[in-house]
């Protein structure tokens, strides 16, 4: 499936790849920064993350998606390396504000230059091999993090930085470069950016996609563990959904060209709510599994899906920023999680439990976000095969 993209979006998923071999250093921050220090180093990095989005979308209204896709991996390994030399509380905070100011810089860059690379259901292919590809090559830095934490978390850090500056070095060797400005001619009126209702109405909606998508991700191997799972077995589970997601993708393509993304993510998301909600009514580890797998085929169909309706909907020039307001949904939801696991779990007497039965309860605010969103002007075009 891969060798059916084009050779510019091939590269960008090498990119990203290789950043994301090293992407699991950030999982140990409240390691690095110590009990003490964890619950303030976690929200710099969440608040200056959710500003780096930001950033980046701003930046691309001056410099190509290469430059800024570029500038950000190198940014953040640069950051990354600060932070594994830094000892003491103000120095790590600093480097951990230096890291979140770059992190996410890449990212509206990374979808807007898979935006214009494709249309149609190319573009939606587009998004999703680039998501699977990613998810497949976490599962591996996995495996990779296993290795390196003996030697310390710091290691750990280092690593993930010389992975982000070698994927800065592949972008600015293999991807082509495009002068394209966009800000010269954008329409800014007063000089303000306002979201439409439209885009908040899908952003809601995909908030609560992503506090479902989290919540099941995250509570997955605790509640496989409550239900006496033997300890090699979440592993075994995530890294065969890691290799079941692109079987899945590359099954469904032909069956679904022509749906519209609306009608796809409202019923997926509904499917995906059902299976949740099994997950959390079972004390089965074999079902619980199962269902796992089949939330992974469902979300392997419906991840590139989200970023594909912004890049239809959008207008051209204000692409970037709408990427940015949507994409930050992910940012708003990973902190929720948590909160409202814990909350759900008094219902279910059982934490891995009551993450199931949140993400239930999110998966189905989906299609009524989604159908606020139609009504207030977002186009779901017809999706052909191209």
């Amino acid at each position: 499936m891969l060798r059916s993209l084009p050779a510019p979006v091939r590269a960008l998923v090498w990119v990203r790849v290789l950043n994301a071999l090293g992407a699991y250093a950030l999982s140990f921050l409240a390691v690095l920064a110590g009990p003490e220090l964890a619950p303030v180093a976690l929200a710099v990095f969440g608040v200056t993350a959710l500003a780096s989005r930001w950033a980046g979308a701003f930046l691309l209204d001056r410099f190509s998606p290469r430059g800024v896709l570029a500038a950000g991996l190198a940014g953040t390994g640069l950051a990354l390396i600060a932070l594994a030399v830094a000892h003491g509380p103000v120095p790590i905070l600093v480097a951990i504000a230096l890291v979140g100011l770059a992190f996410e810089v890449y990212e509206p860059a990374s979808q807007e230059f898979l935006a214009r690379a494709s249309v149609g259901e190319q573009r939606h292919a587009t998004f999703a091999v680039m998501g699977v590809a990613i998810t497949a090559a976490g599962a591996i830095a996995g495996l990779l993090a296993a290795l390196l934490l003996p030697f310390g978390v710091r290691w750990l850090v280092v690593a993930d930085a010389l992975t982000c500056l070698a994927a800065a070095g592949v972008a600015v060797a293999l991807l082509p470069g495009d002068d394209h400005a966009r800000g010269a001619h954008r329409v800014r009126g007063d000089g303000r950016w306002r979201p439409p209702a439209a885009l908040i109405r899908l952003t809601v909606a995909g908030t609560a996609f992503a506090v479902g998508y989290l919540a099941v991700m995250m509570y997955l191997p605790l509640a496989l563990l409550e239900r006496g799972a033997p300890a090699w077995l979440p592993g075994l589970a995530l890294a065969a959904a890691a290799i079941l997601a692109p079987l899945t993708l590359r099954v469904v393509r032909r069956l679904l060209a022509g749906r519209t993304h609306g009608a796809i993510l409202g019923v997926g998301t509904l499917l995906l709510a059902g299976l949740a909600l099994t997950m959390a009514l079972t004390t089965s580890v074999s079902l619980t599994v199962a269902a796992y797998l089949a939330c992974t085929a469902v979300n392997s169909v419906l991840l590139g899906r989200w970023q594909s309706t912004v890049a239809d909907a959008a207008p051209e020039l204000d692409r970037p920023r709408w990427f940015a307001f949507h994409g930050s949904s992910w940012g708003v939801a990973q902190p929720a999680v948590p909160p409202l696991a814990a909350l759900a779990g008094t219902f279910v007497a059982a934490a891995g439990a009551g993450a199931f039965l949140a993400a239930g309860a999110a998966f189905l605010l989906v299609p009524l976000a989604l159908y606020k969103a139609g009504q207030a002007g977002l186009a779901y075009e017809h999706v052909g095969p191209t």
